[in-house]
């Protein structure tokens, strides 16, 4: 099969210039994403917990880590699957708090592709902007990742 190509499978470097932008789809978070995320890593802190807590926030705030993660799943889905081989470093930035409700999305920037001198590989620098519903940028961050170049045939 080989003109047949796998559905899902993430780029390439040699895909990537710099300059590249790519968005994601939107992903609404729910009582049930924070509930599960919180309990599974521990953040059971009242802010995030007690609906009647009188913080500095108002609403039912999520973890920035959470939103973090899964614009990571929402790239891994859509442009890293099967190429993707480790993330090396991230820098992040939060802007404005994500509740539950709201729908965020990634805008992915490449910044950098470096080569490495091994297999074919390379370190891409992107820059990462999560975005709300009302085009609110609620997060940045900067991800160096070390992506899988092309098979050679």
């Amino acid at each position: 099969m080989t003109n047949t190509r796998l559905l899902g499978e993430g780029l390439h470097w040699q895909d990537l210039s710099p300059g590249q932008r790519f968005i994601t789809h939107g992903r609404t978070i729910t009582e049930t994403d924070l509930m599960n995320f919180i309990t599974v890593t521990g953040m059971t802190e009242v802010i995030f917990t007690d609906l009647t807590h009188q913080g500095a926030m108002a609403g039912r705030v999520v973890p920035g880590a959470l939103s973090y993660t899964l614009m990571e799943g929402l790239q891994v889905q859509g442009m890293l699957q099967g190429t993707g081989m480790a993330l090396l470093e991230v820098t992040q930035k939060l802007l404005a708090p994500v509740r539950v409700g709201d729908t965020i999305h990634a805008l992915v920037h490449i910044d950098d592709i470096r080569p490495t001198s091994r297999h074919g590989r390379a370190v891409v620098t992107s820059t990462v902007s999560v975005v709300n519903q009302n085009g609110q940028t609620v997060m940045t961050y900067e991800a160096k990742r070390l992506l899988a170049g092309r098979p050679t045939p």
